[in-house]
């Protein structure tokens, strides 16, 4: 059986909403699109494209799907990511969408069906997609977060683990990476329930 991985950029309070440009996605009159572009460095392209060479199949989310449709199959096929995006099944999870656009596409009405792309593929990626992150994690069909957290916070945004979240706790897959320009590349997997206690003092 494969595994779906999630793949996101967020900021340290947690925001994902825009990373890529001014106008990917100003719901909210958000004003920070683009975010991530002044962080770029070599190590952390290097980790993004590695994740998305080990992508068998690409999910996405309608409003994400919409991005990616209308710019990746018009780059280059020199472009690696370009290259790949091409190759490889892509799904989307929608009830609106009948006609995709995109070459190589499949609609998926809802996470039932997300759950049996784990019996075709070794790798299922996720990009993006906030909010059908957040349903995946809530019926347990997430089995990896990569994350790129940059080290900017906006107070403002759409945010991840935002109220409604259902609690859970996570465990480090790998150990995490700093890159010189501040960006954390963290891989996690689900953990099961949030565990409390009580922290004892120091010497006692």
């Amino acid at each position: 059986m494969g595994i779906i991985a999630a793949d996101l950029f967020l900021t340290l309070d947690g925001v994902y909403q825009a990373p890529g440009g001014p106008d990917e996605d100003r719901t909210d009159g958000f004003a920070f699109g683009g975010w991530q572009a002044p962080y770029t460095d070599a190590a952390t392209g290097a980790s993004i494209l590695a994740s998305i060479e080990r992508t068998d199949a690409l999910l996405l989310g309608r409003r994400t799907y919409d991005i990616f449709a209308a710019y990746w199959p018009f780059q280059s096929t020199d472009d690696p990511v370009a290259a790949k995006f091409a190759a490889i099944p892509k799904y989307v999870v929608s009830r609106t969408v009948e006609d995709p656009s995109w070459a190589d596409t499949t609609v998926l009405l809802d996470a039932a069906a997300v759950g049996r792309l784990r019996d075709e593929f070794e790798e299922v990626h996720l990009w993006g997609s906030g909010e059908l992150l957040r349903s995946l994690l809530a019926v347990e069909l997430v089995d990896r977060l990569n994350l790129w957290v940059y080290p900017i916070a906006l107070g403002t945004g759409k945010r991840l683990f935002d109220t409604g979240m259902v609690p859970m706790s996570f465990r480090p897959a790998q150990p995490a990476h700093v890159s010189d320009s501040g960006i954390m590349a963290l891989v996690l997997e689900p953990a099961g329930e949030v565990e409390t206690g009580e922290v004892a003092a120091a010497g006692v």
